[in-house]
C-alpha cells in the first residue's frame, strides 16, 4: 500500500482528502502545520506528499525547502487557494513537482498522484550517498575506499534505505517497496537480503550499518557516530 503525507490545516478539506485517499487504497498520515510535516517526513518513508501552501507555524514552501535540504526526493504536490503565477513559481522553486489550485476535483488529484508515483524513478538521483558511502544505482555498486557490486535486488534495497536514512522501516514496509514486483516471495526474504547488505557494508569498511532484528524494524545509521 502506498503511503502519503498530507499537510492541510483546513479541517473539513483534510477530512475529505483522507477519506478519498483511504478509499482509493492509500495509507495517509495527516498533519495540520508545516512543522509537523517536516517532523513526519524525517521519521517516515512516503511515496508522495501533499502540502497546502498557507499553513500555521511553517508554510508549505518553508517546510518543503527544509525537507529537500535533507536530500528527500519524494514527489510533492502543492495545494493553494492562490492562483498568482508568483506563488506557483515559488512552490516549484522550493522543490514541488506539481500543484493544484483550490477548489479542485478529487479525481484530478488522484490522477496527479498516480502519474507521479508511476514516474517515481524519475525523481531519484542516479547516485545516492550516506555517511562516506555512495551507491551508484545504474552500476549497482557500493563505493567507499573500495567498491563492491550488488545484485539487482540488493541495489533496490540499498536505494530504499539510502532514500530514507535514520528512519525506522518495518519489515512489511520494506517488503512492499522492494519486492513490489515479486510478492510470491516469503516476507522472510527481507532479512536474508539485509544480511547480505550488512556483510557487504562490512567488507568495504563502510562505517554505516543497518540496525534491526529479523521480522522487526530496520534503520540505516552511521555506526561510527
Amino acid at each position: 500500500m502506498m503511503k502519503i503525507l498530507l499537510a492541510e490545516d483546513e479541517t473539513d478539506l483534510a477530512r475529505a482528502l483522507v477519506a478519498v485517499l483511504n478509499h482509493s487504497g492509500y495509507e495517509v498520515d495527516a498533519v495540520e502545520d508545516g512543522e509537523e510535516a517536516v517532523k513526519k517526513a524525517k521519521e517516515e518513508a512516503y511515496d508522495c506528499m501533499i502540502f497546502d501552501i498557507m499553513m500555521p507555524k511553517k508554510d508549505g514552501i518553508g517546510a518543503l525547502r527544509e525537507i529537500r535540504a535533507t536530500g528527500d526526493v519524494t514527489p510533492v504536490i502543492f495545494l493553494t487557494a492562490k492562483s498568482e503565477v508568483d506563488d506557483r513559481i515559488a512552490g516549484l522553486d522550493a522543490g514541488a513537482d506539481d500543484y493544484l489550485t483550490k477548489p479542485f476535483a478529487m479525481g484530478e488529484l488522484l490522477a496527479r498522484i498516480r502519474s507521479m508515483t508511476r514516474r517515481a524513478g524519475a525523481f531519484t538521483p542516479t547516485k545516492l550517498s550516506f555517511g562516506k558511502v555512495s551507491l551508484d544505482i545504474e552500476e549497482q555498486e557500493l563505493v567507499f575506499e573500495n567498491s563492491i557490486r550488488l545484485s539487482g535486488r540488493e541495489a533496490k534495497l540499498m536505494e530504499f534505505f539510502m532514500l530514507n536514512p535514520q528512519k525506522e522501516l518495518s519489515t512489511a514496509e520494506i517488503y512492499n517497496r522492494v519486492w513490489d514486483d515479486d510478492k510470491d516471495k516469503d516476507i522472510g526474504v527481507v532479512w536474508v537480503y539485509i544480511s547480505f547488505l550488512k556483510n557487504k557494508l562490512r567488507a568495504i569498511g563502510a562505517g554505516i550499518d543497518i540496525l534491526g532484528e529479523e521480522g522487526k524494524s530496520f534503520m540505516l545509521t552511521d555506526s561510527v557516530s
